[in-house]
């Protein structure tokens, strides 16, 4: 692959990119002042022509000011152009320039003839309009990649498995910043014409006409990493050439990443793992946990009376079932449960899962083990900081699926203790309750609970509260 030195002069012609991000920062700015400036258009304020021009071009200048923040925030970062929503950013940095607003109101009076109602109209109308350019922006770029046109067209070198892996990640993961048009590699007389639906558009001397053409803008490096003199040389070669060149990470590890990179010393790392709740998030769900807890106690301690009360009425032993169970960082803690089967037949460590028409099960028991409010009592664990109101369900220790100890069963298993458990959590909403009696069953359940703790937000466990109940009523696999 021999390659001709290049006209730097190629190089300076502007991108397109940067007059479309001209034209976001203006419509952004517009949208920013346009209340403001429709207010002043349509009720006039003043019969001072000279006052109203300088409300005109105080907002003008308010504009500009607003797109600074939104730049500083990072609203313009090439993340812009993925298929996130960003809605959250975009109210982040609204907040930030509104706020600039006001302290210019309160200390300079710079806005002395809005209202503080048209102020607040002000603030909802703009945030509208801003997520709805996003969403114009969303759909136009889906619209565009329908059509094949994408910021970067792409060919992956090396039809390796680590290619195939890149692939098919974006294939499910492609946005508009880049477009791969087949592959390319240099044993196309021993390879088909498509890799993973893909042409293979042929060796890397064709790759270099195919950039001298203007047809490939980058250059997706896919090669084993083992083969370092041959990676070496190559992208040694493609640096003299107008193209992007990119290093594809182990496809494997990369899976493991869950798409995050971190610094360490400067040096870039892909973080595999991490502290699942840190900085302020062990406190915020705490209080979360004692607020909802306590209220909920407090709503139905009439209810547990009457459970109680029922329990003793219909069989001998104590109200309260307590079980030694796997809790946060693998510790075993002591759950609270209504007892639901007779006293000399309970498992204290769940070795014979409940089956159906069990006879160990009261009748009580068996109302509410389907209903679940044997469960209620925990809302003391989650009290005393055991346990939490959302989170993996805890286990006891012997419990089996297919007549294997979960941890066997599944690799991930304990990664479920990285939090509290919970009374109710992910896996419990999506269906899987009740009896454990195939390995994909309790797989799944620990895949649910590792996206939830991956995932974990304050709205994220009011959301799985909010679709218990019905999750609870509408299950029929609990005995």
């Amino acid at each position: 692959m021999r390659l001709q030195p290049v006209d730097s002069l190629s190089l300076t012609r502007t991108s397109l990119v940067e007059y479309f991000l001209l034209g976001i920062r203006l419509a952004h700015g517009l949208a920013c002042i346009l209340p403001g400036l429709l207010w002043l258009a349509f009720e006039p304020m003043t019969g001072n022509d000279a006052v109203d021009k300088s409300q005109v071009g105080i907002l003008l200048v308010y504009g500009g000011l607003s797109v600074l923040i939104f730049q500083a925030l990072g609203v313009y970062s090439e993340a812009l152009f993925s298929n996130a929503l960003r809605l959250r950013m975009i109210l982040f940095a609204w907040i930030a320039a509104f706020g600039l607003l006001m302290m210019l109101q309160y200390f300079m009076g710079v806005l002395r003839f809005f209202t503080p109602e048209q102020l607040l109209i002000w603030f909802f109308a703009t945030l509208g309009l801003l997520c709805v350019l996003r969403l114009a922006m969303l759909l136009m770029f889906k619209r565009q990649m329908k059509k094949g046109v994408f910021l970067q067209t792409a060919v992956i070198l090396g039809a390796t498995e680590n290619g195939l892996r890149l692939a098919e990640y974006l294939v499910e993961h492609q946005d508009i910043r880049s477009g791969v048009i087949g592959f390319i590699d240099d044993r196309i007389g021993r390879m088909p014409k498509t890799v993973a639906n893909l042409p293979l558009l042929g060796n890397t001397g064709d790759l270099e006409r195919l950039i001298r053409e203007d047809k490939i803008t980058q250059v997706l490096v896919a090669l084993p990493w083992t083969a370092e003199n041959r990676m070496d040389y190559i992208i040694r070669e493609l640096r003299r050439l107008p193209v992007t060149v990119l290093l594809v990470p182990d496809m494997i590890a990369f899976r493991h990443t869950h798409n995050r990179i971190t610094e360490v010393a400067k040096l870039p790392m892909f973080n595999a793992s991490d502290v699942p709740l840190n900085g302020w998030s062990p406190f915020i769900k705490r209080a979360e946990d004692i607020v909802l807890s306590s209220l909920a106690i407090l709503a139905l301690s009439p209810l547990m009376l009457l459970i109680a009360l029922a329990i003793k009425l219909d069989s001998k032993g104590p109200v309260l079932f307590r079980q030694k169970r796997y809790g946060y960082n693998n510790r075993l803690i002591e759950v609270f449960k209504f007892r639901s089967m007779h006293q000399h037949q309970a498992d204290a460590t769940a070795e014979k899962q409940t089956t159906r028409h069990d006879a160990r099960v009261t009748r009580v028991g068996r109302f509410i083990r389907k209903t679940s409010l044997d469960e209620l009592p925990q809302l003391f664990n989650v009290a005393a900081g055991t346990m939490s109101m959302v989170g993996p369900r805890p286990h006891a220790t012997a419990t089996k699926a297919a007549g294997i100890l979960f941890e066997q069963a599944v690799k991930e298993y304990t990664s479920r203790h990285r939090v509290k458990p919970g009374i109710t959590g992910l896996a419990q909403i999506k269906g899987y309750r009740g009896e454990t009696d195939t390995v994909e069953k309790i797989e799944k359940r620990v895949e649910l609970d590792l996206e939830y703790i991956e995932n974990w937000s304050v709205w994220f466990d009011l959301y799985i509260l909010i679709r218990t109940v019905p999750a609870v009523l509408l299950n029929r696999e609990v005995y």
